[in-house]
């Protein structure tokens, strides 16, 4: 059995140097990046049995991005190959302020966007105790989100637990067109995560973090709501109690991945029975994040439960 099944697509991230235009950049640093990737391979690096389904091209690209989500630990046997298509890029410009960090997508026609339920190992879905899946995927194709609801409803039928991270993307789609795919996906699901701009931006709420994430809660019936809300920390509600976690300071190097980091530590408390613990594994996870390189964060259970001991909270262990 997997503790944690992740479906989404990963790219090859093309980043010029900190503080160069890509226009002039001398050379681009190539590394692996996908939401539903970095959750994936975040909890394997903790300690989790965890599994990514996606469908990738059978070429250097694809199997570089099979290849590095292997060396971190997660199961990739349920990935679907092809041999037409391409695997999407996504290119980086990182400055200071006031501009930072600008992303231009290079992914229309990818071999993950043709992905249909039909193809996807539902029998290794269901040896999941949870599914994670964010609001990236089903904007890249219709039936990218039929495979979607698909998987949300295979978990569903075999007693898994689902996760479901908004992560909103403006250049997929808009907000409307967002609002009325995701509102389906979300009804009921145990989790919903959604940053503080993307539930106002999507569902147009207008409150305070504190509120926002109560409205979230009964807007998709999900048992648990949470908002990230950058230097206030996070919020989560459940049943009839608000819970907020400040956030930890911490050197920005990269932001990118931040908030899958976060998602990957609430489900590491989730899956020990304690979401409430995991709202600081996340705000820990997250600030730790940032200061490396690349989507992805190289990260230990330990690294986390130091910061968190040096800030004075009690782990679950």
């Amino acid at each position: 059995m997997l503790d944690v099944v992740t479906v989404g697509e990963a790219m090859i991230r093309l980043a010029a140097p900190y503080g160069e235009a890509l226009e002039a950049a001398p050379h681009l640093e190539a590394r692996v990046a996908g939401a539903e990737a970095n959750v994936a391979v975040t909890l394997a690096r903790l300690g989790f049995r965890c599994g990514w389904i996606s469908k990738l091209v059978d070429d250097p690209l694809g199997r570089r991005v099979a290849g590095e989500l292997r060396r971190h630990g997660v199961d990739v046997s349920a990935v679907v190959w092809t041999s037409q298509g391409r695997t999407g890029l996504y290119l980086l410009e990182q400055t200071p302020p006031p501009r930072g960090v600008t992303v231009y997508y290079d992914r229309a026609g990818s071999a993950c966007s043709t992905v249909t339920p039909e193809e996807i190992d539902w029998a290794y879905v269901r040896s999941a105790r949870w599914v994670h899946v964010t609001g990236i995927t089903p904007a890249l194709s219709d039936s990218c989100a039929r495979t979607t609801a698909r998987l949300l409803a295979e978990a569903r039928a075999c007693g898994a637990q689902a996760s479901f991270d908004v992560n909103y993307r403006r250049k997929l789609w808009t907000a409307q067109q967002a609002r009325a795919a995701l509102e389906p996906l979300l009804d009921g699901v145990e989790i919903v995560i959604a940053a503080q701009e993307d539930a106002r931006e999507v569902f147009g709420f207008a409150s305070a973090a504190s509120d926002l994430v109560v409205r979230l809660r009964d807007h998709t019936r999900a048992a648990t709501a949470v908002i990230t809300a950058g230097a206030d920390g996070a919020y989560l509600a459940n049943g009839h109690a608000v819970h907020h976690e400040p956030a930890i300071p911490g050197v920005e190097v990269d932001p990118i991945g931040r908030g899958d980091a976060f998602a990957a530590g609430l489900l590491w408390g989730a899956l020990e029975g304690n979401v409430v613990t995991g709202l600081r594994y996340g705000v820990a996870l997250a600030s730790l994040s940032q200061a490396y390189r690349g989507d992805i964060p190289w990260i230990t259970r330990q690294d986390v439960l130091n910061v968190l001991a040096d800030r004075g909270t009690k782990p679950v262990r």
